[in-house]
């Protein structure tokens, strides 16, 4: 057999089936059509299905009661302690990561020698689990031998008689720490992309007309900027109102309903077996989240 017809064995050996070797998409789209289909479209479905039954703690047998969870979720005043328990962490978590991660992306924005390394370093702590980065800071904020209480305390700004995740006034601020600590790279990577690519002509013209570094920043640096931090808080803010891990490691929601988020509260209505109205809640996150994200960006006008 001559060479040209053991190659064109071969290649008919190794050929591609024809329905991947055509144009259409369909194909290449076929598994990550079925993994969102299966990880994501179906858990919607059903928890929307399962969220219109009411469960009889008895029998423990689902009955179908379309309003029953919704009207119970509304006139659930532990809900709306996690609604504003959520938007209040939300909120000063995004303020604290957003001006640190500026601050600090202002800082490492140079080409000198080591700044690269520092960038580097920067992310470590995104790489460390939520629940590790937890027990950290649950040790570190132990009244009894955690080295920032007791630094606190020698500091005399905290008193030991109230510990910081044992009180109801530092308990979410104390959780906060662990979600600056970890995320604020995060939004420094961000801001450090957003001006590595700000055109360097308008800085140069506002330095020949003598403005300072305040002026350019104020007036040329978060204009330019606004559509990265914009996307950079749209991004961090939808992450941030479902918090759980640093919640359910730290406090477990207390002390009472202290840091009690909507996230917690469904989490901790799961795992007592009332699925129905677990998965209300869940699904009432989601729709806080799409409607505070929309309005967000319409308001904003940031398109993705």
């Amino acid at each position: 057999m001559s060479d040209t017809g053991v190659s064109t064995k071969q290649s008919r050996l190794f050929a591609l089936p024809k329905f991947l070797s055509g144009e259409h998409p369909f194909p290449w789209l076929l598994p990550a059509t079925a993994m969102m289909v299966v990880f994501g479209v179906y858990p919607l479905l059903y928890a929307i299905w399962i969220s219109m039954h009411k469960r009889n703690a008895a029998t423990r047998v689902n009955v179908w009661d379309p309003t029953y969870n919704w009207i119970r979720a509304l006139s659930d005043d532990r809900v709306w302690n996690a609604l504003f328990n959520t938007l209040t962490y939300t909120s000063l978590a995004l303020i604290i990561q957003l001006v640190l991660g500026m601050g600090i992306a202002l800082l490492l924005d140079s080409d000198r020698k080591g700044y690269g390394v520092l960038r580097a370093l920067m992310t470590l702590p995104l790489v460390v689990p939520p629940a590790v980065t937890a027990m950290m800071y649950l040790l570190m904020l132990d009244g009894s031998f955690g080295v920032l209480s007791r630094s606190l305390y020698a500091l005399h700004l905290l008193s030991p008689a109230k510990p910081i995740l044992a009180n109801s006034a530092t308990a979410l601020p104390g959780v906060l720490l662990a979600d600056i600590w970890q995320w604020t790279p995060f939004m420094v990577l961000i801001m450090m992309a957003g001006l590595r690519s700000l055109p360097k002509e308008p800085f140069e013209a506002a330095a020949i007309d003598g403005a300072t570094s305040i002026q350019a920043f104020f007036r040329l640096t978060l204009p330019l900027m606004s559509r990265v931090i914009a996307i950079a808080v749209l991004i961090r803010g939808i992450d941030l109102f479902r918090i759980f891990d640093y919640v359910k490691v730290m406090t477990d929601s207390g002390p009472g309903t202290a840091t009690e988020t909507l996230t917690s509260y469904s989490g901790r209505i799961y795992f007592s077996g009332e699925f129905p109205y677990a998965s209300t809640l869940a699904l009432l996150t989601l729709i806080f989240v799409i409607l505070i994200s929309t309005a967000f960006m319409k308001l904003f006008r940031v398109r993705l």
